[in-house]
């Protein structure tokens, strides 16, 4: 395949590539994406409720038991693994070609491939913290708990994750803009790019190479010097050996 030959010579060619992903990326281990019209559905039929009102800060505190419901019975996967895409980015970081993966996702299956830099834009799952005392929690330990997890101060506890009405860390937007203003290649991948303000992140990037990877068109599709509609996890899988 002749966009995957590019591809790889691409990433031959460049010294400071930055990764971009988004929900297709771990759609391929098993996780769904709660945006898809699949994921609307289960959540309007089973809550009432669109996934993007059940993830909201304002639901988690008015509702935080429905909140619990849906966030362990339709958000969390704790048997997904990583995937084709997670090794292979694993292994460019690894080489020295990639300096950072800047992602939407809150799996932290990046870590398990192997990745060290990772900025996690909308935060993580694994990590947890109580509302009122800031007491640490793994995500194993909030499964073991029925119904709304509490601390032992009383204080409810909830994950580490950008809901929806809250604001992206500064650190993490700043580090990430950081990356891609130094990167000579961008490839964003499993995105189609409309998730503000995270996409916007990448009207910072001014090197040589952009490469966009994903099942569906997106809008940046014509200033991009490769697309490739493929999965992610077979297209990475197949040029990073």
């Amino acid at each position: 395949m002749e966009e995957l030959r590019k591809l790889r010579s691409l990433i031959e060619q460049s010294e400071r590539i930055v990764f971009f992903g988004g929900a297709g990326v771990s759609t391929e281990s098993g996780i769904p994406d709660f945006r898809s019209d699949q994921g609307v559905f289960k959540a309007m039929e089973r809550f009432g409720h669109s996934p993007e009102e059940l993830l909201s800060i304002g639901f988690f505190r008015r509702n935080p038991t429905v909140f619990y419901e849906y966030y362990k019975s339709l958000m969390v996967c704790p048997d997904a693994q990583p995937n084709k895409a997670h090794l292979a980015l694993a292994r460019l970081e690894q080489a020295g070609k990639l300096t950072a993966v800047v992602t939407q996702n809150i799996d932290g299956l990046h870590q398990m491939a192997g990745s060290e830099h990772v900025l996690e834009l909308h935060g993580s799952m694994l990590r947890n913290h109580c509302c009122d005392c800031l007491r640490a929690f793994s995500m194993d330990e909030i499964l073991a708990m029925e119904g709304v997890p509490h601390c032992g101060c009383g204080g409810v506890i909830r994950p580490d994750i950008v809901m929806y009405g809250e604001q992206l860390d500064d650190a993490v937007v700043s580090a990430a803009i950081r990356h891609i203003r130094a990167a000579d290649m961008l490839i964003v991948g499993g995105t189609s790019l409309v998730v503000y303000p995270a996409a916007g992140l990448i009207s910072y990037f001014s090197g040589d190479e952009l490469v966009l990877i994903n099942k569906s068109t997106t809008k940046y599709d014509s200033s991009a010097s490769l697309v490739i509609h493929e999965a992610i996890g077979w297209v990475l899988g197949e040029v990073v050996e």
